[in-house]
């Protein structure tokens, strides 16, 4: 009996990102679990293509101050690598863990070397699935391949979970996502803004759902990640993508009131001086299933990162998220965060300089009610998901 075509999943997957690559490994898993043949598309030889118009779209806004702050924290990142030969080092030795967890975990598909090649071989899958991720930022929207632009129209094409990452298009991103977001025939988002930014731009009603990484249990990504603790001593581990002072202070002052040590990832998104003395552990050779690791094993954490936010909740653990954006700017991304802890009612563990954090510090997270919600959000998004994928799981040949 023929067997059925593969699902086509498009995805940030090669991105030396905790979060690109376990929401991208998540969807993969969700697929497997849910018996649908999939495969993730090779991005190498797409890469140049899509750069090329990425700089165009940099170009046009280069005298945007939200971009130019966007983009400052990679530039003093790169300057830092050249004068710090161990910080270079350092990087090297996680972008190559990073690498080797890509290569372990992921199904590619053959390589493409563009989007007109690819979508000319369109035919060969049964549909393409695009998300999670901040995948529809204006820069991605203008590289026009997370859109699926280059898909046939008789090909299906499903987005979960994608995310704009921003609350508002400029006017050119936001006329070309009025004419690729009617050509999906299910279309999801992991936002509240998202939603909203979708009905006033195409007048379409996008389903809310849950980042794939939620799709998955505790005990599913237990089956996944390895458990054993990596720090013997008990910890607060932070995951702190933002320059922001009051954050650090309020976990070193939460550490040393609980007598834990601090464990940080850092120099990431940008270099922070003030992190090369900030925390007691800070290593390097930590890839996605070590991210995991250090918050399902930590006392409690302190993150200012989406991701960091919902391993916290996956793994049960007391934890504050903090702003790494002011609510202002249009680069901010701080709603995918409140999104999810308002569907949770979880809207208190959100720091900000005006809370009183000793007062937070004292407030404790009832799991029993938390597991509930999240459930029933897991069970409507897996719904959605399901009737995307209606007829496309394995016929078994037996």
């Amino acid at each position: 009996m023929m067997k059925k075509k593969k699902v086509a999943v498009v995805s940030c997957y090669f991105q030396p990102n905790y979060g690109s690559m376990l929401q991208a490994l998540a969807t993969q898993s969700v697929l497997d679990l849910l018996g649908i043949p999939n495969e993730t598309i090779d991005i190498e030889g797409l890469k140049q293509e899509i750069r090329a118009e990425k700089v165009k779209y940099f170009r046009s806004r280069i005298l945007s101050i939200d971009v130019i702050k966007d983009k400052l924290g990679f530039v003093k990142l790169a300057l830092a690598k050249k004068v710090n030969k161990e910080l270079k080092h350092n990087i090297i030795i996680r972008n190559r863990c990073f690498e080797a967890f890509s290569k372990k975990q992921f199904k590619l598909s053959k390589a493409y070397h563009s989007k007109k090649e690819l979508g000319q071989n369109a035919s060969e899958y049964a549909a393409f699935l695009v998300g999670s991720d901040q995948l529809w930022l204006p820069s991605n929207i203008a590289a026009n391949y997370y859109t699926l632009s280059f898909v046939p129209d008789n090909i299906r094409k499903i987005a979960y979970a994608t995310s704009f990452g921003v609350s508002s298009l400029p006017k050119k991103q936001a006329e070309s996502a009025r004419k690729f977001l009617p050509r999906f025939d299910y279309l999801s988002v992991r936002e509240k803004s998202g939603v909203k930014l979708i009905k006033d731009i195409a007048g379409i009603n996008a389903e809310l759902v849950c980042d794939p990484t939620l799709l998955l249990n505790c005990e599913q990504w237990d089956s996944i990640i390895k458990s054993e603790k990596r720090i013997k001593e008990p910890y607060l581990f932070c995951y702190f993508l933002g320059d922001n002072h009051f954050s650090r202070m309020c976990a070193k002052r939460l550490a040393k009131k609980r007598g834990l040590k601090t464990v940080a990832l850092q120099q990431l998104d940008s270099y922070i001086k003030s992190d090369e003395e900030f925390a007691d552990i800070a290593p390097y050779d930590v890839d996605p299933a070590g991210f995991v690791n250090l918050i399902k094993n930590a006392e409690c954490v302190c993150t200012d990162s989406f991701h960091g936010t919902v391993f916290s909740i996956i793994n049960h653990k007391e934890f504050y998220s903090f702003r790494r954006f002011v609510q202002s700017t249009s680069m901010s991304t701080n709603s995918r965060i409140d999104s999810l802890l308002s569907v949770l009612g979880l809207e208190s563990r959100i720091i900000n300089e005006e809370n009183d954090f000793s007062t937070q510090i004292k407030k404790k997270i009832d799991y029993t009610q938390i597991d509930e919600k999240l459930e029933e959000f897991r069970t409507h998004s897996m719904s959605f998901l399901q009737k995307a994928l209606e007829g496309c799981r394995a016929i078994n040949d037996d």
